[in-house]
């Protein structure tokens, strides 16, 4: 993980609580978006091998706790400063008539179906390693010192083979008909 916030000085006087309330409460928008997680349902659980994922729109939910418990219904927005989403079928009515959107913390939610048009949310919750992401390939820098040989095929017949020495760094080739 990262740190929420910046290391001051001021903060070896703090308490525990008073500094963790400071990185919870006072946290950027893009950590209060990460904040914005809710459980997943126990057959999601099993099958992307996950605990909990972002709520996003267009994700099913499954209120728990509140006033609207056992209410299932779409995500239809979310405010990642306040940690709450509103759901399809839970209004409020005001007192001119008007109906409103109801927010409901994300805590209190269990997601039911993900929204997966999002390829790389996709990936994430297969656990695959997107194109973008750069990863160390543990295998190439094990045969990094060793003499690597290449085969191919051409249309004609021939075979055609580079061996490369990564010592001197020059490349060979040899032709040979079959």
């Amino acid at each position: 993980g990262q740190e929420l916030q910046i290391w001051h000085r001021r903060w070896y006087d703090m308490k525990p609580t008073k500094m963790r309330n400071l990185q919870i409460y006072k946290a950027t928008l893009e950590f209060r978006s990460r904040q914005l997680a809710s459980p997943l349902s126990k057959d999601l659980r099993k099958k992307y091998n996950k605990r909990s994922v972002r709520v996003i729109e267009g994700d099913t939910v499954l209120v728990v706790r509140g006033e609207y418990k056992e209410i299932v219904g779409k995500v239809i927005k979310s405010n990642a400063a306040e940690g709450t989403i509103a759901i399809e079928d839970i209004k409020k009515e005001k007192g001119k008539g008007e109906k409103i959107d109801v927010m409901i913390h994300a805590s209190n939610v269990v997601i039911t179906s993900l929204d997966t048009s999002d390829k790389w949310r996709r990936a994430r919750l297969e656990g695959k390693k997107s194109k973008n992401m750069i990863v160390k390939d543990p295998v190439a820098d094990d045969t990094a010192g060793k003499a690597k040989s290449t085969v191919s095929e051409a249309s004609t017949g021939e075979t055609k083979s580079t061996v490369s020495d990564s010592a001197d760094g020059k490349a060979k080739n040899t032709v040979s008909d079959s």
